[in-house]
């Protein structure tokens, strides 16, 4: 018959602590016996909320932490259900039975999904070990497995994108922005038209948003060339939601079977993509070279341009003859890749592989040659802009982002080294970090004296800063940013780049193991790149992906020898990759 809380509102102003017979008193009256006494002792020994027993005397706790306590206690009860819940939940599933999701589905998952994807870093590892084991699964490292059987994760789930924290979908906000920008009437006046050109995209068959198109026109013995970059500047403003969202994102993300766009679909696959037929904004740069390939003069537009035809890079594989002259531009090209080599450049291309999933989860390896003449030719072009775009910034002393590479270490002299691809990843060890300045200088890479990227601005933020230092520049209007905010804003999202590109490289990784796994008796080419102590590393030079092969075991290989391999194991979600030396 203890009313404990209404005990402690009694006395909890008192600021002073209280023998057992006190309290005794206060809830039985004057009159009480031993069981009285008793009775009190239990009743505040069982709720341990209200009072603090200490040195035979209780204290009473504070409103706030008696809050506290309350808190935790409802906490405790709450991860208690969880996991009464979730262990019932999981094991069922397991067992195949088919069971109603229980009501803390979400708290569940999430902690399942933690646990997952940090191991014994995730925040409540304890727990979720615990949820585990109360389903009968002592492995923590099963989580990504029990989430395959709940339906919550596909087979080749991207982990790196939940770690990152990618976000797919882009808000109700956001979309309505872009279709506002889509809609908007568009502006033309202080533009340069031409839409008389003949423009031409050349894109991979799968692109679905076009920021780049050429153009070329023989005037007398002069090439005037036109490379054509969708204008996004004059479409999102700086500092408006879908430019903090595309500052979010940081870049594009393309994969195999899923892309992540910067900006939303309204706009990076219509309004501001370079479609067939289209009129659009582009920043132009017209640039006439002379018979020998010498450039002659070049000026950036504000422009207005009209994509005369799409094409593809393997329509234009077998010839680059044709009405829009692409040939001269292949040849131009050409001269524009020796005299960069002249100036040091340095051409360490290689194969890029193209993965592609069957819908019965076949996976399928393509190679893709960078050397094309259509790849090549695009590729020259793009740099030219940068290079060009770079010059005119830092002539004019608009801040922007440059991208600077000094001397390699060494040049490895490739006549010298047996075999290309061994020689591309010597030379690659030795080369110098790239970085991004705000002051231009060289990029040794690339043989040109200044370099920026802005060819991409529907897909790279960055490049989206440096085209909107262009415009402004072009149009006569104040510039949006000091050299300050661009250190700033790239401090912010060059890290996001990075992390990025390396989810991209770990993906490919998972798909070529993965494919290594569905073909476990093939035997392979490899390379070894070093002899380390008791082993080699290798790479598998149709897939680029390194490996160790050992023990030696009386092996007696060298680096740059070529070696037939066979894969022991491949386990993509643990990158594993186990190879011996083939019979």
């Amino acid at each position: 018959r203890v009313n404990v809380e209404e005990l402690w509102e009694l006395v909890r102003d008192e600021g002073e602590t209280f023998g057992y017979k006190d309290l005794a008193q206060l809830a039985f009256g004057e009159d009480i016996t031993d069981d009285h006494v008793s009775a009190l002792v239990r009743a505040l020994f069982e709720e341990r909320l209200c009072f603090k027993f200490k040195d035979g005397y209780f204290l009473p706790n504070s409103e706030e932490r008696v809050e506290k306590i309350a808190r935790q206690r409802q906490e405790e009860a709450l991860k208690e259900e969880r996991l009464k819940q979730g262990a019932a939940w999981i094991k069922a599933i397991l067992e195949g039975k088919r069971v109603e999701e229980p009501p803390l589905k979400d708290d569940i998952v999430e902690m399942l999904v933690q646990l997952a994807l940090y191991g014994s870093d995730a925040a409540d590892f304890k727990t979720g070990k615990e949820l585990l084991s109360r389903a009968g699964i002592p492995n923590t490292g099963k989580a990504r497995d029990v989430l395959l059987r709940l339906g919550v994760w596909e087979e080749d789930e991207n982990l790196d994108l939940h770690r990152l924290g990618v976000g797919h979908a882009f808000s109700e906000e956001h979309l309505a922005q872009s279709t506002e920008v889509a809609q908007a009437e568009a502006e033309f006046r202080g533009r340069e038209d031409l839409t008389h050109l003949p423009v031409v995209t050349v894109d991979g068959p799968e692109t679905l948003d076009y920021d780049d198109a050429l153009s070329i026109e023989v005037r007398g013995k002069d090439l005037h060339v036109g490379v054509h970059i969708s204008d996004v500047a004059s479409a999102i403003a700086p500092g408006s939601p879908l430019d903090s969202e595309a500052a979010e994102r940081a870049s594009s993300i393309y994969l195999p079977r899923q892309q992540i766009p910067m900006l939303p679909p309204a706009l990076s696959q219509d309004a501001l993509s370079l479609k067939q037929g289209k009129v659009r904004k582009a920043v132009s740069l017209l640039v006439r070279f002379d018979a020998d390939g010498v450039l002659l003069d070049y000026r950036f537009v504000p422009s207005l341009v009209c994509v005369k035809r799409r094409l593809t890079y393997n329509e234009l594989d077998g010839s680059l003859e044709g009405e829009f002259g692409l040939d001269r531009i292949y040849r131009l090209c050409r001269k524009l890749r020796e005299a960069r080599i002249e100036q040091g450049a340095l051409n360490l291309s290689l194969h890029e592989l193209v993965v592609k999933v069957g819908e019965d989860g076949a996976v399928s390896l393509e190679r893709l040659d960078q050397n094309t003449p259509p790849r090549m030719m695009v590729a020259e072009m793009m740099i030219l802009y940068n290079h060009l775009a770079a010059s005119f910034c830092r002539d004019r002393q608009i801040p922007a982002l440059y991208r600077t590479q000094e001397a390699p270490s060494e040049r490895l002299i490739q006549e010298e080294i047996p075999g290309y691809l061994f020689y591309v990843f010597r030379q690659r060890r030795k080369l110098s970090p790239m970085r991004m300045d705000t002051a231009p200088g060289r990029h040794s890479g690339l043989g040109v004296d200044a370099y920026t990227h802005a060819t991409s601005p529907i897909r790279r933020y960055l490049d989206l800063l440096v085209q909107r230092q262009i415009v402004n520049s072009l149009q006569g209007l104040p510039l949006f940013y000091s050299k300050g905010d661009l250190e700033k804003i790239a401090m912010r999202v060059e890290p996001v780049v990075r992390d990025l590109a390396r989810m991209k490289r770990n993906r490919l990784r998972y798909w070529v193991l993965k494919y290594l796994r569905q073909n476990p008796n093939g035997v392979y080419s490899a390379m070894v790149l070093d002899e380390l102590k008791s082993k080699y590393r290798v790479v598998l030079t149709d897939f680029l992906q390194t490996a160790e092969m050992g023990p030696k075991n009386g092996l007696n290989l060298r680096p740059g020898q070529e070696v037939m391999i066979q894969v022991k194991k491949a386990d993509p979600w643990e990158n594993e990759l186990e190879i011996v030396k083939a019979d």
